[in-house]
């Protein structure tokens, strides 16, 4: 029965692509499931003058999307949109081709659920099962609400995507079209660790007791902390982005999750970012369990997780405690994301610590990442208030509980010793010190 539904909804890209209407809105599944036929069939539209304007909805797009519907070639035709702004749309951010939407990652499904439907909804999925459901695989995230809510629901079939459990499948009975395209999922990039990184990592992995769960973020740290947690025991695992540095860890031991307050024994994420040994890893593993952003991301529910230590990364921090992870000499060059989910649940839970890391220079040392106040116009990630542990090379700073000046003190012991006088020479001109 359910093959027969699937038979009788299976079209081609470019088929596919004729249902997204004149002037409507597109969104796609998340980095590693962008589904690239149907992606460019929309962009084969928007070139012919077939389709001549269309908004699209992504975050943290890659190569598939960057070279089709967000082709700066069609940016007269597509009018763009982002929750985050990454690597792959900086630059389109800059001039002005798409338009960034400040929110915090757990309530991008909210908005979508109370603003107007998109039109089409296209995503990339694991095949379907005996009992009719596919999985949302590497993105649950905002994709799941949004697949749930758009007019029409397109999905991509790929034998690459690996079948996930927890709240992730997706039944045919729900889906509009499906098309099939079995070409290897792109990878995502994994950045470079540094000397300083692996300085920064043993300085947070000793504050990382036995039986803790984690969220790591994205970028060069977590594989550096991940480097000296492999001696730990009974870690868990209830992160935003689960990647190559968790799946490491799990094989070594160290993450069983047997000993979580909150989902015991499963690894519980929303999106994954990683190369095929991690898709490998977590396809038809009982213990993967993916849930919409809504939930993994919420403060109320992280915060169930005893012990529950998030670990994030920032730009710039000032004397007084704030922090500044998406803004860049004028630009804004990152977004929210969920770092301000997990600072807030992490520091609400029974024995939980939020932990924010960053090298304490930039440009080859040339400038100091902890400066007396952020430049103007800087967006402050996490207030003053919420910041719990700073962590650099130089060591780590529990700033709660602290008065100005003791934080103060405190932040300048994390810069490189270069700029420390300097620091507190303006500190002292704040009244800081």
């Amino acid at each position: 029965m359910y093959r027969d539904q699937y038979k009788q909804k299976l079209i081609t890209p470019q088929r596919a692509a004729e249902e997204v209407p004149e002037g409507g809105a597109i969104i796609h599944g998340l980095t590693m499931a962008e589904p690239p036929a149907l992606l460019h069939a929309v962009a084969d539209r928007l070139r012919s003058g077939d389709l001549k304007h269309l908004r699209v909805y992504s975050l943290l797009p890659l190569k598939n999307a960057q070279t089709s519907v967000l082709d700066p070639a069609l940016s007269t035709q597509v009018e763009a949109h982002t929750w985050f702004v990454g690597p792959g749309d900086r630059e389109r951010v800059r001039r002005g081709h798409d338009h960034f939407i400040p929110s915090h990652l757990h309530q991008v499904p909210r908005l979508l659920t109370d603003g107007p439907a998109m039109d089409v909804c296209v995503t990339m999925v694991s095949p379907l099962d005996d009992s009719g459901y596919f999985s949302f695989g590497t993105a649950n995230d905002f994709t799941s609400t949004a697949a749930r809510r758009a007019r029409k629901l397109i999905v991509e079939v790929n034998r690459h995507m690996p079948r996930v459990f927890g709240q992730a499948l997706l039944h045919i009975s729900e889906v509009d079209f499906v098309v099939e395209n079995h070409q290897p999922i792109q990878e995502m990039p994994q950045a470079p660790t540094l000397p300083e990184d692996r300085a920064i990592g043993k300085n947070i992995a000793e504050l990382v007791p036995n039986q803790a769960t984690l969220q790591l973020g994205i970028g060069s740290l977590p594989g550096a902390v991940a480097d000296f947690l492999v001696d730990h025991k009974d870690l868990g695992i209830h992160t935003e982005v689960f990647g190559p540095a968790m799946v490491q860890l799990i094989k070594a031991g160290a993450i069983t999750g047997r000993k979580k307050t909150l989902h015991p024994h499963k690894h519980v994420f929303t999106v994954a970012q990683g190369g095929p040994e991690m898709l490998e890893f977590m396809d038809n593993n009982p213990a993967m369990a993916s849930y919409p952003v809504s939930y993994s991301n919420h403060p109320s529910v992280i915060a169930r997780n005893d012990k529950m230590i998030s670990i994030n990364s920032l730009i710039q921090v000032d004397l007084t405690g704030q922090c500044n992870a998406e803004y860049l000499a004028g630009v804004q060059v990152s977004g929210t994301g969920g770092q301000l989910d997990f600072v807030r649940g992490a520091y609400d839970s029974r024995g939980g610590k939020s932990i924010l890391a960053f090298r304490s220079t930039a440009k080859g040392g040339a400038v100091s990442r902890v400066v007396p106040r952020l430049e103007r116009g800087a967006a402050v990630t996490t207030p003053r208030m919420d910041t719990h542990f700073l962590a650099t090379e130089f060591g780590v700073a529990n700033l709660k509980g602290k008065s100005t000046r003791e934080r103060t003190k405190a932040i300048i012991g994390l810069a490189h010793p270069d700029f420390r006088e300097e620091l507190m020479r303006q500190a002292r001109e704040m009244h800081l010190a």
